[in-house]
């Protein structure tokens, strides 16, 4: 009798362990496969954001190619202001920039542009409009550091906001540039490019940038 339930128990203990050898094979079987899946996924994702990062950077390419055959044109359109060193052009960190020299819109402590800063204006606009149509632009105005005394102007301040306001106004009601395409800053005598030691320097100073952003470049993110 006693060899009996013996066995029994045996047979108990073996059709147990066969189950739970069976379900844990299955289980690994399920793992293996949650597993592989998940591999997969990782995979498309991956690929997924090579293509996208590969966009963005074929897109920022884009963009600056657009910036440097801009500036190729200006600096033909510009030539003549560009020997006379009364503008200057320049790739930087923030985009394309066009220099002028303030005299060349304005008179001493005015804020009305004149003639020839008007045609000057008109080629940039030119430019701009056909080359970079997408493109914002900033139109930041610029002092020496010679206070107010004689124009009626509380400080620089007003003076240079005063002139990019005037340069912005004129490209949209004549150059036909879009306003939502562009803003106006006044930096008065706070953003030097050169001591206001000499003559030459404060004319340096006194001047009126545009600076050109890339379309798109600024509203991505590269992770």
């Amino acid at each position: 009798m006693k060899a009996r339930v013996t066995i029994s128990a045996i047979l108990i203990v073996s059709m147990l362990s066969g189950c739970a050898y069976i379900q844990k094979a299955k289980r690994t079987d399920e793992l293996e496969a949650e597993n592989a899946s998940l591999r997969n996924k990782i995979g498309q994702l991956q690929k997924e954001k090579t293509k996208e990062v590969r966009r963005i950077y074929e897109e920022k390419d884009k963009e600056l190619s657009e910036l440097e055959r801009a500036k190729r044109e200006l600096e033909e359109s510009l030539k003549q202001e560009i020997g006379e060193y009364k503008a200057k052009l320049q790739m930087t960190e923030r985009g394309l920039v066009i220099t002028f020299v303030s005299e060349i819109f304005f008179d001493s402590g005015k804020d009305k542009l004149k003639s020839d800063g008007m045609m000057t204006l008109n080629k940039v606009a030119e430019v701009l409009n056909k080359e970079v149509p997408n493109s914002n632009m900033a139109v930041e105005g610029h002092t020496d550091n010679d206070p107010i005394k004689h124009s009626g102007w509380k400080s620089n301040w007003e003076l240079s906001s005063a002139r990019a306001l005037a340069v912005l106004h004129y490209l949209i009601s004549e150059g036909k540039i879009r306003p939502q395409r562009l803003s106006a800053n006044g930096y008065g005598e706070f953003h030097p490019v050169a001591p206001n030691d000499t003559v030459q320097n404060k004319q340096n100073n006194r001047r009126v940038e545009i600076v050109i952003l890339p379309s798109k470049l600024s509203k991505v993110k590269l992770q």
